[in-house]
């Protein structure tokens, strides 16, 4: 009998990131990976709580992925809170007080700070609602329908 799939962490940020998710989805949050904000960053993972916060969790996998990335605050603007996930051999003295802080490995997380609060101005909570909606319902759609996605993306790269 083959082991469950759920044995076999993914490496690195992967693993950083399914763990924070889990964490995350226990608090209430629906969450998504890899979302591409208005600005044109990708956050990590873009989670919404059931009374309408937004939090950004950065993964960093590594101090070098952390030094070398100094675009962390520009986050701040797209979230009610921002949190860095990172593993327990990470440095946690480098997270800035700015930001929660979360220790995960592929199978949960724990928040060992919780990350301050910045409410979202009202238009921009509205907006960032929309694209997380459309996103989530085309990620499902997709995962339902592969080829049917993949015809729809075909076909707006033509327009």
């Amino acid at each position: 009998m083959a082991p469950p799939a759920d044995t076999t962490p993914p490496p690195g940020a992967a693993s950083i990131a399914r763990g924070a998710a889990r964490l995350l989805a226990r608090m209430g949050m629906a969450v998504l990976h890899e979302v591409v904000l208005p600005d044109g960053r990708r956050a990590d993972l873009l989670a919404l709580g059931a009374g309408g916060d937004f939090w950004v969790i950065e993964v960093k996998s590594g101090a070098r992925d952390f030094l070398a990335d100094a675009k962390w605050s520009d986050y701040l603007a797209f979230c009610d809170r921002l949190c860095f996930a990172v593993d327990e051999a990470f440095p946690q003295p480098l997270i800035p007080r700015e930001a929660g802080l979360m220790v995960a490995d592929a199978f949960d997380a724990v928040l060992l700070r919780d990350p301050p609060r910045t409410p979202l101005a009202p238009a921009r909570r509205r907006a960032l609602t929309l694209r997380f909606a459309v996103l989530a319902a085309r990620r499902l759609e997709a995962a339902r329908d592969p080829a049917g996605a993949a015809g729809r993306r075909a076909a707006l790269a033509g327009l």
